[in-house]
Parts: C-alpha cells; sequence; structure tokens
C-alpha cells in the first residue's frame, strides 16, 4: 500500500499555536486555493477527504495536512502538481486572500447549517466552546513547563566542542551525499512532521519512508542537533537542492528533521520516547559524542529533568484529549443540522474546478 505524504501547518507550542500555514503554497505559483470558511461540524474535513481521494483516483499527488489538535482531522489538502489547494481558514489558522478571484475563492460551508434548529440550542453550544477553549490554555501552561525543561538538560550538554564535532560530521556527510549541481540555490519550505496533541506526541514518520529511501537516524535524546540539521540544510541548498525542513513542535524556532526529497535522502531525529521504526541507512548517537564527563556530573539531574517532562507532557496531551472531547460535543451539536448533500455537491464542484486545472 502507497504511503501517503502527511505534514502538520500549525502546532501547540508553549507560545500557543504556531502556524506555517504561510508557506503552504508559493504565493507566486499558486494557481488555485479554496478558504474554507464554517463553524464547527459543518464538513469542512469531510469535504476536503471527499476532493483528495476524488483526486488521488485521478492520479493527482496530496499531501495531507493534518490537525495538530485532532491528527484525525483535516486542516488542509495541498495538490503540489496543480499547485492547489483546500484549506480550513478558521481560527486558529485564519487565511485570507492574496488575490481574491484569481488564486483564492472563499467556500461559506456555514451556509449549510440549519440556523432556526441550532438557535434552540445556543446554552449547550456556548458551554462547548467555552470549555474547548480553557483545555487549551492548560496545556500551553504545560508545555511550556515541559520546554524549559528540555532547554535546561541541553544548556548542560551543548559545549562549543560538541557543535564543532557536529558540525564537522555534517560536512562530511554532505561531501558524501550532496553532489553540487551547479544550480541556483535552493529553497527551504517548513512542515511540522510531529505534533503533540490529543493522541499524544506523535511523528509521522511514514512521510520519511514515503518521500526518501536514505534515512539517516539521529538518536538525540536531549535535543542536540538542530545546529547539525541547520548546517545540513544550507549545504544542500547551497548545492542547488529543495528541501524541507521539519521544525520541533516544542522549541518552532529549531529544526528536528530534514528531508531531501530530490536526493532521497532523509535525516530523522529519533528519541527514547519516539523512535523511528524504519531501518535507517546510518544511525548517528548523537548523545554519544558528548564528553563523557558532562554527562556523568549531570546524570541525576538529567535523569530528573527527563522524568519531570514526561510527566508535563502527559498532561498537554491530557489536557488537549479533554479539548477534544469538548469539541466533539460541540461538532455532535451542529451534525445533526447541517446539509451534507450541500457540503458534498460543493465538494464535486471544487473536484472539477481542480481537474480543470491538470
Amino acid at each position: 500500500m502507497e504511503q501517503k505524504v502527511t505534514f502538520f501547518l500549525g502546532a501547540n507550542t508553549p507560545s500557543g499555536f504556531y502556524s506555517l500555514y504561510d508557506q503552504m503554497l508559493d504565493p507566486a505559483e499558486a494557481r488555485r486555493v479554496f478558504l474554507l470558511k464554517g463553524g464547527a461540524g459543518c464538513g469542512k474535513s469531510s469535504l476536503m477527504k471527499r476532493v483528495a481521494a476524488s483526486l488521488e483516483e485521478a492520479g493527482q499527488s496530496v499531501e495531507y495536512i493534518r490537525c495538530s489538535g485532532d491528527p484525525d482531522s483535516l486542516d488542509a489538502v495541498i495538490f503540489p502538481q496543480l499547485k492547489a489547494a483546500i484549506v480550513d481558514a478558521t481560527a486558529p489558522h485564519v487565511q485570507e486572500p492574496r488575490l481574491p478571484g484569481v488564486v483564492e475563492s472563499y467556500v461559506d460551508l456555514g451556509r449549510f447549517y440549519d440556523h432556526p434548529a441550532l438557535a434552540e440550542k445556543r446554552e449547550e453550544i456556548e458551554k462547548a466552546t467555552l470549555g474547548y477553549k480553557s483545555h487549551y490554555t492548560r496545556a500551553y501552561r504545560c508545555l511550556t513547563a515541559a520546554a524549559q525543561l528540555l532547554e535546561d538538560n541541553r544548556a548542560l550538554l551543548l559545549t562549543p566542542q560538541l557543535e564543532a564535532k557536529m558540525a564537522k560530521r555534517a560536512r562530511g556527510i554532505l561531501s558524501r551525499e550532496v553532489k553540487k549541481t551547479g544550480r541556483q540555490s535552493g529553497r527551504a519550505t517548513q512542515r511540522f512532521l510531529g505534533a503533540v496533541s490529543c493522541q499524544g506526541h506523535s511523528c509521522r514518520f511514514e512521510t520519511v519512508d514515503a518521500l526518501c529511501r536514505k534515512v539517516y537516524e539521529l538518536s538525540d535524546t536531549y535535543g542536540l542537533g538542530a545546529g547539525m540539521l541547520t548546517t545540513l540544510a544550507a549545504g544542500a541548498m547551497a548545492a542547488g537542492y529543495d528541501v524541507i525542513l521539519c521544525p520541533s513542535p516544542l522549541f518552532p524556532d529549531r529544526a528536528e528533521h530534514l528531508l531531501i526529497p530530490e536526493l532521497s535522502l532523509a535525516f530523522v531525529t529519533s528519541t527514547p520516547t519516539l523512535t523511528y521504526p524504519g531501518r535507517p541507512y546510518r544511525r548517528i548517537r548523537l548523545d554519544a559524542m558528548v564528553e563523557g564527563e558532562v554527562m556523568r556530573q549531570f546524570k541525576s539531574r538529567l535523569k530528573f529533568a527527563r522524568k519531570v517532562h514526561a510527566a508535563l507532557l502527559a498532561e498537554a496531551v491530557d489536557a488537549l484529549a479533554q479539548a477534544k472531547a469538548e469539541h466533539d460535543v460541540l461538532e455532535g451539536l451542529y451534525n445533526p443540522h447541517v446539509d451534507f448533500d450541500g457540503v458534498y455537491q460543493e465538494a464535486q464542484a471544487i473536484t472539477e474546478a481542480l481537474l480543470s486545472l491538470a
């Protein structure tokens, strides 16, 4: 079975929701983008699933963008060959048109609500909406504390000597794996490969295997490899290759994974709790590069911080699971009062519009 290419364009981070939706498509190349508007339960994800299935059946490649709060739900689908996309353009990833009518079109799914029927459920809807948001506030507090503990461990271990070792290793890999093309510098696109969601801290490693045959696994318990990945990405771009740089959900300013699809080459971070399940081409043990004396000196402190970090992360996941439960209640209130036949007719119209671009 062919593996699907799946990413996230948003993440639950210590500072709240972090968006990469401005990198969904290159604005200069985008041909058609449908901006879905409408509240809970109006069929946004269902519409995207229908259109994506139809376009896959027609031979088009599809990139699935999952919801960072609930990975079972879609927030966008991208059609790279068509340079087109459909996106849930509501909060927290609000999207507005740059070239309305030329590229972007609004799709109002709220028009399929039965407004009189929903008005009778106003109190229940208000209660579920407030509860949903409060759980996210708790989750972000837990993620902040968890990230601070990780940062403390990283600061203890990331010495100039270690950074020099990793930079040297990165240059060696570039000399073997990345040959200069003579083309202009490549571009970097950012996508989250992992997320902290109601389902736990997860990573879509299947996307790595779908795009890349040769995988370097960076065994990295303490978040030491961001600089190495940045060096590798810079080297690949300088040689003329486009890269997909995948930030960490807890530290979105730092790289956690790197994909170079044209070379079928990937570098993935693997931790004791989130391990790459495939068979890597090479495994690089970044933990083993730490000076032995430094590791011995802080052994108990590192162990304590990891234990508390795991507990805080579990609390964040629990809060997100409670938010999901509230959202399910909200969708349950809305769903019976949505004209899904109308939603699916809209899906068919969008499908036809996209296929006309082929």
